[in-house]
């Protein structure tokens, strides 16, 4: 129903912008032209969509980045500043429409990874990024529904709050239903509530519906992702919301999940698609992070269908302090946009607020004293993150600081063999400081590409310091991939709760990612992949000429055994088997084996009954 668009960049003085050339534009989203702007002003023009059924028109705007005015035929008719939350309003159309949204770039701290250079440029451009679109409504009508399911202490209760606006005087009921979405078998059921409202005015009701034996949604290894359909009747007008119900909980052995116990493993995500969710899974993770951003509702979507967990940041990144009452608002706002996925399953508040190793450090004994310092000198105030946090629902696991030593984070971002020393540091690191439970980041960066045009989120000077042969893209890849691996494993062979590489996908043409910008794989998507099985077999030191021991993880929630056959390949072909039994959620020495100085690479093969897995270390 909307017309085509045409934008401009502008000057922000809160007055309706009036530029002098609008250029037509081919959609909506980020377009290139403005990359960089501060401002960006979006006309399109309309007819009057409404039928002689409908009596409403409802404008809703989706990813307004990061600060909206929005006017209608000269008049404004609205503020908004939450990107990830939908600009939805009703209003009175006239025969012909104009309509004008500017966005301007974000006036605090929370405009998130894209308001950093972590990100290109041209993906922070200010605009309306997921969408624009009209409906039409009858007078009396449903114009918001939200809901938010809880399960505690074997209660299931799902939350909704739907807004009516009425044209006549209102004195009815709504009627709220609850169905199996899909082909499983449950129990269906249905509750009213009272809404009254005078002509002209709007009513807010609010209601707790009490679920009888629910089936529960469970992430994608330990059950099935049963959904239900929430569905608001008011008339003949009805609007409904998919969720599921499960409850997620936090103890000091890490996180359960309607009681079971998980430990989540899984990739930071910079800018999220729906592709990233498959990409995720196939690399055997079972939680994202949406690292100080938000993603589409798509995502969720799929993120909830498929069974994978969700860490969800606010949009709050770097040094500097921010307003926690704002911070509280938005803690708010979050959970109502996406509070009614039952894949969200953790929140955090601010990421990275110190920076205590702008240069390299290496992994001598001076090295180490100069981290030793940078990390006690570095200090942080967790009082206004503390306050956002508590602004969070209870049932809901929230990490008020993620980031590096120093900061004593709630959820540790490591980088050994990237910011300071070796990768076979983390374990000192951890025996150090005690950062080893929930693990919010680490990796190390590679090429993509031998010639990188885009460079955001890639330290070159740190890469350049780390890779001899730093303008060869394979070899920067098999050192990101030797790092990330090592760090991976011995992170689960700690037992880490947590955990999540940094990060799955490039923003820029180079990065931490362990796929490229356009999901090509690099070398480490492999090897995280390995790291990543549920059961695997690791060496603790996979060093040519050493001797280490194997040790074996289980994160599932049964007793395995079997054999591991190890393979040493160089001139010739050794062969060791150890027997070994993992208890549920533990690690186990399965036995020692000597690696050969010249050996090329070493190959692991766990058998079971039911499983066979392999992990190859190469020198």
């Amino acid at each position: 129903m909307l017309g085509e668009w045409s934008g401009a960049s502008v000057e922000s003085d809160g007055e309706r912008p009036d530029p002098d050339v609008w250029t037509p534009l081919d959609g909506l989203g980020r377009p290139p032209a403005f990359s960089g702007a501060d401002a960006v002003a979006y006309r399109t023009g309309f007819d009057d969509p409404r039928s002689p059924e409908d009596e409403r028109a409802v404008l809703e705007l989706r990813g307004l980045y990061a600060h909206a005015r929005v006017w209608l035929n000269g008049d404004l008719l609205g503020e908004h500043d939450a990107y990830f939350r939908p600009f939805r309003t009703t209003f009175e159309p006239a025969e012909t429409n104009e309509l004008v949204v500017e966005c301007r770039a974000p006036a605090d701290r929370f405009g998130g990874i894209h308001d950093t250079d972590a990100v290109p440029e041209a993906d922070a451009t200010p605009g309306i990024w997921w969408g624009a679109d009209l409906e039409t409504l009858p007078g009396t009508a449903i114009v918001d529904f939200d809901a938010t399911p809880h399960l505690v202490d074997d209660e299931a209760k799902i939350d909704v709050r739907a807004v009516v606006e009425t044209d006549e005087p209102l004195d009815d009921r709504i009627t709220f239903s609850l169905r199996p979405e899909g082909e499983f078998q449950s129990r269906g059921m249905m509750d009213r509530a009272a809404v009254e409202a005078d002509a002209g005015e709007r009513a807010v009701v609010e209601h707790t519906i009490d679920v009888r034996d629910p089936s529960l949604w469970w992430p994608a290894a330990l059950g099935p992702q049963h959904r239900y359909t929430v569905r608001a009747k008011l008339g003949d007008h009805t609007r409904q919301i998919t969720t599921g119900l499960r409850s997620i909980t936090r103890d000091d052995d890490g996180l359960l999940v309607n009681g079971e116990r998980l430990r989540a493993r899984g990739f930071v995500l910079d800018s999220a698609t729906t592709a990233d969710v498959d990409r995720a899974l196939e690399a055997n993770a079972n939680l994202v992070r949406m690292h100080a951003h938000a993603p589409p509702q798509a995502v969720y979507e799929a993120c909830s269908e498929a069974g994978l967990l969700v860490w969800q940041d606010l949009p709050l990144t770097g040094p500097g302090t921010f307003d926690a009452d704002r911070g509280a608002d938005l803690a708010d706002t979050l959970v109502a946009t996406y509070g009614h996925h039952p894949c969200l399953a953790a929140a955090g508040v601010v990421s990275d607020p110190v920076d205590p190793f702008p240069d390299t450090l290496g992994s001598g004994t001076f090295d180490r004293l100069r981290l030793r310092w940078r990390a006690w000198r570095t200090g942080y105030d967790h009082g206004p993150a503390e306050t956002v946090a508590d602004a969070f629902p209870a049932d809901l696991p929230v990490f008020p600081v993620a980031g590096p030593l120093g900061c004593t984070p709630d959820a540790a971002h490591l980088y050994p063999g990237w910011d300071y020393g070796d990768a076979a540091d983390i374990e000192w690191l951890c025996d150090r400081y005690d950062l080893d439970d929930v693990v919010g980041a680490f990796g190390a960066a590679a090429l993509g590409a031998a010639d990188p045009e885009e460079l955001a989120g890639f330290d070159r000077e740190k890469h350049d310091d780390r890779v001899p042969d730093a303008d060869d893209p394979a070899a920067s890849q098999r050192y990101q991939a030797r790092v990330t691996k090592r760090v991976a494993e011995a992170l689960r062979r700690r037992q880490a709760t947590v955990l999540a590489v940094d990060s799955l996908r490039d923003t820029g043409d180079a990065g931490t990612g362990v796929l490229e910008r356009d999901g090509s794989e690099k070398t480490a998507y492999e090897a995280v992949a390995a790291a990543f099985e549920p059961v695997q077999a690791t060496l603790t030191d996979p060093t040519a000429g050493a001797s280490t021991p194997v040790m074996v993880v289980n994160d599932t929630g049964e007793r395995v055994s079997g054999a591991v056959t190890v393979e040493t390949r160089d001139d010739a072909l050794t062969d060791e088997s150890l027997d070994v039994t993992v208890d549920p959620h533990e690690t186990a020495t399965a036995g020692d084996v000597s690696v050969p100085a010249d050996a090329a690479s070493v190959t692991l093969s766990f058998t079971t009954d039911d499983r066979a897995v392999t992990n190859r270390y190469y020198m």
